[in-house]
């Protein structure tokens, strides 16, 4: 969800899943779905708050669930914390619902493959992905005794040979997301109303979104950088991704009240109405057997209460259009107000894309404040204010810097310099101090990351609105990137909302202890010129036992002279 003005429950914004029995095999026979508690064919909120309530009221308050089989959610034989926070997790879409199904007709047969994995997860990985292993070198950085460093990632497999100017690899492949973030991906738009709830101030036809979606970079557009979806990621990526699609005017055939909890009915009837027209299967950019992205957009009049735009997994599994499963998809009523009024419509998306490519929420869900990263130091896409451009951790994730743009600083070289270029152009730069030796990609470790920001390019739009403002400057995060797989699906380990940052076991996740990101000296403004970072600053710790910023990383940052729009730093 993109949060800035209106800040709402997490769970607000779901969609209710339908769940209705239907023949999978002539061996089994689907009959619902673990997490639909109260048994009525949904799975919704109302699932959420019946089995949190149970679990503090007592199990039999589960009277419509009396033998706990759709409750045990992970199966492992307990109904207990850990199972509201699947459902939770489930419910806002980072993950797709298991089946229930009858026995198979021959019990003395093996089960199938079908039968033992669950039928509704997407491939952690994209079949026709190579891996590649990621290479940092440095950029012409010399150590003050004027030695060129030069850090390179261990290989961990065989990979094909790449150069300086190849991409990094895109870490976050491995949570299985359906939108690709490098290469060829695709956004189907389905600009939607309702029989009841109309475009009234202004009509759009399917041309004019198209145009203002996938349009062409135009910096004297009154919109940059907010011009076209295809242009913001085209500059963020530095040309990493290639984004483009189709749209679609639809309106539905029943009233809104239909679809506003059954996402599903609206995704299923907007791509039956269409598929005779046009071949869906041109939208898998990756060849997963998956359509990358789906965009229902409807009017504001909607209400926010259930279409405040968010995104998540697709809630009907066996659902297949030409050949293709639906992969993640965005609803959201952030309509287009006029031809040259629309940055809103582009950054409430932008930022539920990248969802769809399996980045967290950098806001909190549990605090008063709910802003992540604080100060004008804090502006990120994925943050509360989603008015500007990707921090360095995002770009390090969706493989967005190349090879010669990545370097990480070796503590055994002694100080060292370093240039950091603006990160809003294409010769954008970070540096990492790692905690550990890292393997074959920006995860799964504790690791800084050390970025000179701007508020040009793409983070030009933030200046133009009243509720935050952002500073150019050197910015540091702390980050914590560990990838976990819990059978179900795959995960930062420490995102917003994860069972990891849940320390008092209640099902709520705090916001004090260990985060995926964090911002050093959080709250103030970016570092300059002769600024000294170091264990006295806030943040710039390493995590310890008890999940406080304490650990001395044994290094300091001083920053140096801005020239030639270039920031020099010392790191020793």
């Amino acid at each position: 969800m993109k949060m800035w003005k209106k800040i709402v429950s997490a769970l607000a914004c779901t969609a209710t899943l339908s769940v209705a029995s239907m023949s999978v095999s002539a061996e089994k026979q689907l009959v619902g779905y673990l997490g639909d508690v109260n048994y009525d064919s949904t799975i919704s909120v109302a699932d959420a708050v019946l089995l949190q309530k149970s679990l503090v009221t007592g199990l039999d308050g589960l009277s419509t669930d009396p033998n706990m089989q759709n409750s045990d959610i992970n199966e492992d034989g307990i109904v207990n914390v850990n199972d509201v926070i699947i459902l939770r997790r489930c419910i806002l879409g980072e993950c797709e619902w298991k089946g229930i199904y009858t026995e198979t007709e021959d019990p003395t047969q093996p089960p199938t493959q079908e039968e033992t994995e669950p039928p509704t997860e997407p491939p952690t990985e994209p079949p026709t992905s190579t891996p590649v292993t990621t290479t940092a070198t440095s950029i012409t950085t010399t150590t003050v005794e004027t030695t060129t460093v030069t850090t390179t990632i261990p290989a961990t497999t065989t990979v094909p040979e790449t150069t300086e100017e190849s991409f990094i690899t895109d870490t976050i492949a491995e949570l299985g997301a359906s939108l690709p973030s490098q290469g060829d991906a695709n956004l189907v738009i389905f600009y939607v109303d309702f029989p009841d709830c109309r475009y009234e101030s202004f009509e759009m036809s399917a041309e004019q979104v198209e145009n203002i979606a996938f349009g062409a970079a135009d910096e004297n557009n009154p919109n940059y950088p907010f011009e076209s979806m295809s242009a913001f990621y085209g500059r963020s990526s530095k040309g990493a991704m290639n984004l483009k699609g189709k749209a679609f005017r639809y309106t539905t055939k029943e009233n809104q009240a239909a679809y506003d909890t059954n996402k599903v009915k609206i995704a299923e009837e907007c791509y039956e109405f269409f598929k005779d027209s046009i071949d869906f299967a041109q939208f898998d950019g990756d060849n997963d057997g998956y359509i990358d992205a789906t965009l229902f957009s409807t009017p504001t009049a909607a209400g926010d209460d259930n279409w405040w735009p968010c995104a998540g997994a697709f809630g009907d599994p066996d659902y297949m259009v030409d050949g293709k499963k639906i992969g993640h998809i965005i609803t959201g009523n952030a309509q287009i107000n006029t031809l040259k009024d629309y940055s809103n419509f582009i950054s409430s998306y932008l930022h539920e894309m990248g969802h769809c490519m399996g980045l967290p929420d950098y806001y909190l869900y549990s605090s008063e404040d709910f802003e992540g990263l604080h100060g004008s130091a804090g502006t990120e896409l994925m943050d509360t204010d989603a008015y500007s451009d990707f921090g360095a951790f995002s770009k390090l994730m969706l493989g967005w810097y190349k090879q010669n743009q990545v370097t990480v600083y070796d503590k055994s070289q002694g100080a060292q310099v370093f240039e950091l270029s603006n990160a809003q152009t294409d010769d954008g730069n970070c540096v990492i101090i790692p905690k550990n030796q890292f393997g074959s990609h920006y995860g799964d470790n504790e690791y800084f990351v050390i970025e000179y920001a701007t508020d040009n390019g793409n983070n030009s739009g933030i200046s133009r609105q009243w509720w935050s403002t952002i500073e150019s400057g050197i910015r540091i995060y702390h980050i914590k990137a560990d990838i976990h797989n819990n059978g179900w699906w795959s995960h930062f380990k420490y995102g917003n909302g994860s069972e990891f940052t849940d320390s008092n076991g209640d099902g709520s996740p705090d916001d004090e202890g260990i985060r995926v990101i964090r911002l050093v000296n959080d709250g103030n403004g970016p570092f300059s010129t002769d600024d000294v970072i170091n264990n006295s600053v806030s943040g710039f710790g390493w995590y310890d036992e008890s999940e406080n910023e304490t650990i001395d990383p044994g290094v300091s940052i001083t920053v140096g002279e801005l020239r030639d729009g270039k920031y020099t730093i010392t790191i020793g």
